[in-house]
């Protein structure tokens, strides 16, 4: 079994468990959320003003973030996400700045943690 890294705002025993126990799926869902949601936040921003397609953004990062065990970001991003959907008129109020602004700072530092992750990560053994 390969070594786990520990990653601040993770919880990477639980997703590797919801994985079937294989760390190697982990390893590989990693390496697509770094792949495929490298550059969400541009995409995101560029999406802000259209409500529904800046909660779908947000849903697919909440998911993606969920299943490699990003539990900071999953929550931050379902909070978002249930305000978009449940308080539309009032997505330009500061609150929902603030909501977008800890969701940003999150997906910053999962991002920065995955990555690190995934430069450092053990050698496997055949």
């Amino acid at each position: 079994m390969s070594q786990l890294p520990n990653i601040d705002g993770f919880d990477v025993k639980a997703a590797v468990a919801r994985m079937l126990g294989e760390p190697e799926l982990w390893w590989q869902a990693l390496a697509v959320f770094d792949t495929h949601f490298g550059d969400w936040d541009s995409s995101w921003q560029a999406g802000l003003g259209d409500i529904s397609l800046e909660r779908c953004k947000v849903h697919s990062l909440r998911s993606a973030a969920a299943n490699i065990g990003a539990v900071r970001l999953a929550l931050d991003a379902e909070m978002l996400e249930n305000f978009l959907l449940t308080r539309a008129n009032e997505a330009a109020t500061p609150f929902a700045e603030g909501l977008r602004r800890q969701l940003q700072h999150e997906y910053e530092l999962a991002r920065a943690g995955a990555r690190l992750a995934l430069a450092t990560r053990p050698a496997v053994a055949h």
